[in-house]
């Protein structure tokens, strides 16, 4: 319980005539302060030295007396791990090995051929997707291509990283392959000079009718903004009266670039974006620098569980200002902001350095970060947990996990049999093996595939191992091996064994039911693998339930 001092004032207290005695209180009442912090902060100095000396000590111990020889390396990168894990998911150590991994991560960028490969430890190298434009496109690399070996390496054997590796290194070297041509069974040396391969931010751009642009955003690396500019003033030329910034499953990146495009679209100096961390200076504004190209038209900002950070900020603060309409599923919920700090032996730490808040004040990020849905996402959380800002016209938004959008659009749910086509590889497979059988397929906006193209994909499938059952027959054999560890199972045999037979299906049947579910990643890969990037993208959005409902919405005009 606090103690509250009372004071007694005599009747002819003057406070002017008295006014030393006030300031000698006010001066006393300042060192006391003072004297508190400054113990505050001996007590945290002397704690953390503490610490560092018992875990000095303990090394050195188990250096001296440990039964086996220790494992330094290990069990110091445990220890540091361990460490950071105490703190948010952000904050991590990144070793010198790493760097370049990192590097590639925040850039999208790599010195390399420009391909993506399928391989598998006993077999070559296969050529999955050549990006438009790359060294594997420009020197004839095409899905289904075996590469045999690497500078003389043979890749039977290699683990998939390892192969890749190789393929990697600086621009302007040069790397040979022997390959095995897909088309022609044909086995030639192919000399390829690496260049910078930069995947792009912008993975699309164009008009979904007379009147709608529409941009896909995939990340926020250095001159996004710019990209983003120069798309959108190509679409107002071709007749755009209203903008699609599609930011679904966008995980964010640079802060400045954020705020960039958000020039774009606001006046001059409007706040975007704060940064508030544990010190005063980390307090920090974020304004608007630039002309903005337009202030007018309709925007819908599309968003869903996988937009987080940058995107987060630009979906935000649009909502804050009344500039566009938000629509989809709610946000990822992540408002921290982190640095880069270098350390000893070429060694990085990414260090949560300050949370990041929207115009309206309210911060996005979840409340609880350690406990997340399935996808990632922040679970429900109720009202009471959260606070109430307002709009620069008024209207209602709430902080607490993500920015929850102005229209809800349910995704589409997919079946588990999908799933396990997709990332069993399966469909992989498919499309690779499609490939070494047609040399080609119709332009993008013709391609459709036929009735007779899905029985030759059953076929292919029914020689193909992964797990075809479905949830409720999934869910129906977890049930029945713990019946069985009650000793339950015999007892219900007959109704076990009359379920299992109403849920049971075999592969041919099931794919034959989801054949709607399957059609359309088959033919955004196939796109993607004849015409390139910008060509699944069309594939895709002929399929998109979500934005198609975006559009026909009363509030997106």
């Amino acid at each position: 319980m606090a103690h509250i001092v009372r004071v007694s004032v005599p009747a002819n207290f003057n406070p002017y005539m008295n006014r030393r005695i006030v300031l000698t209180l006010a001066v006393a009442f300042a060192m006391c302060l003072s004297s508190s912090l400054h113990l505050s902060a001996q007590s945290h100095s002397f704690k953390l030295g503490k610490w560092a000396e018992i875990h000095s000590s303990i090394v050195k111990e188990l250096n001296r007396s440990y039964v086996d020889t220790l494992p330094v390396d290990r069990i110091m990168r445990a220890g540091v791990d361990a460490m950071l894990d105490e703190l948010d998911p952000y904050t991590i150590y990144i070793p010198e090995e790493e760097n370049e991994d990192l590097q590639m991560l925040m850039s999208k960028t790599y010195g390399g051929i420009g391909a993506i490969i399928h391989k598998k430890k006993e077999d070559n190298v296969i050529i999955n997707e050549p990006y438009a434009g790359s060294p594997a496109q420009k020197y004839g690399l095409v899905c289904g291509d075996e590469i045999i070996a690497i500078d003389g390496v043979p890749t039977k054997g290699l683990e998939s990283k390892e192969s890749s590796d190789r393929m990697k290194g600086k621009p302007g070297t040069k790397v040979v392959f022997k390959v095995k041509k897909v088309r022609t069974g044909d086995t030639l040396d192919v000399e390829i000079i690496r260049e910078r391969i930069h995947f792009p931010d912008v993975e699309y751009a164009g008009m979904l009718d007379d009147t709608t642009g529409y941009i896909l955003q995939t990340g926020f690396t250095d001159n996004v903004s710019g990209e983003i500019r120069s798309k959108f003033l190509d679409l107002k030329k071709q007749g755009m009266k209203r903008l699609v910034l599609d930011l679904r499953g966008n995980g964010g990146g640079l802060m400045s670039e954020a705020v960039n495009i958000l020039s774009l679209f606001v006046p001059k100096g409007s706040l975007v974006v704060t940064s508030k961390g544990n010190r005063p200076e980390s307090l920090r504004e974020y304004r608007t620098a630039n002309e903005p190209v337009d202030t007018e038209i309709p925007i819908i900002v599309m968003i869903d569980s996988g937009s987080a950070s940058s995107s987060e900020i630009v979906a935000g603060a649009l909502q804050d200002l009344d500039r566009a309409t938000i629509m989809g599923k709610r946000s990822y919920g992540k408002g921290l902001v982190q640095s880069i700090i270098p350390l000893p032996y070429n060694g990085q730490m990414k260090v949560t350095t300050a949370k990041y808040y929207t115009p309206s004040g309210r911060c996005v990020q979840a409340i609880d970060y350690s406990n997340r849905n399935e996808d990632g996402s922040v679970g429900h959380i109720p009202d009471s947990l959260t606070k109430e800002f307002r709009t620069a016209s008024g209207r209602i938004v709430r902080d607490g996990g993500g920015i929850t959008p102005d229209v809800d659009i349910p995704v589409q749910n997919y079946s588990r049999l999908v799933y396990s086509l997709v990332l069993g590889g399966v469909l992989d497979q498919y499309v690779i093996d499609y490939a070494r059988r047609h040399d080609s397929i119709p332009a993008v906006d013709d391609f459709h595939f036929t009735d007779e193209d899905f029985e030759d994909f059953i076929r292919f499938a029914k020689t193909q191992e992964f797990d075809y059952r479905s949830s409720a027959k999934t869910l129906f054999d977890q049930m029945k091996k713990e019946l069985e560890k009650d000793g339950l199972a015999d007892a219900m045999k007959p109704e076990l064994d009359a379920l299992n037979k109403a849920i049971e299906m075999d592969k041919e049947r099931f794919i034959r039911l989801k054949k709607d579910e399957i059609i359309p990643f088959i033919e955004e890969e196939l796109a993607t693998r004849y015409w390139f990037q910008e060509a699944g993208v069309k594939v895709r959005l002929r399929y998109d339930e979500q934005l198609k409902k975006a559009l026909v919405s009363p509030m997106s005009f």
